[in-house]
């Protein structure tokens, strides 16, 4: 099993799938890092050999990924909440940042639905 960036790829699948599985690192960058390394995106992970790992690995090592990434993603929100920008707010309330409607949709954001009966009628 490759280990890169802390991440343990998962051998039986293709090179380009794999490397997906490391934070940062999509299906385009992923293209882009087997071109640049001459290798082919559809061999196996269990088909690399020790030196191709290695150059993976010092590449992807030059590259912004994992921990390093999502610190600096964090660092950026807590930023925007603490200059008190409307972005920072809408984080901190836990609601859609990026001008999304919340009268309807928006579950993932703000969470399951909360309904509130009306109470029994009053007797006249």
């Amino acid at each position: 099993m490759a280990r890169i960036a802390g991440v343990n790829l998962p051998r039986e699948k293709r090179l380009e799938v794999a490397l997906t599985y490391i934070y940062g690192i999509g299906q385009p960058t992923a293209r882009k890092i087997c071109g640049e390394l001459g290798l082919s995106y559809d061999q196996k992970v269990r088909d690399l050999t020790d030196e191709e790992i290695t150059k993976l690995r010092t590449y992807i090592d030059t590259l912004e990924v994992e921990g390093e990434l999502r610190r600096e993603r964090s660092q950026a929100i807590k930023r925007l909440q603490e200059i008190g920008a409307y972005r920072g707010i809408r984080h901190r309330r836990g609601l859609p940042v990026n001008g999304q409607r919340t009268k309807t949709n928006a579950r993932t954001r703000k969470g399951p639905k909360k309904t509130v009966g009306r109470g029994k009628k009053a007797k006249a």
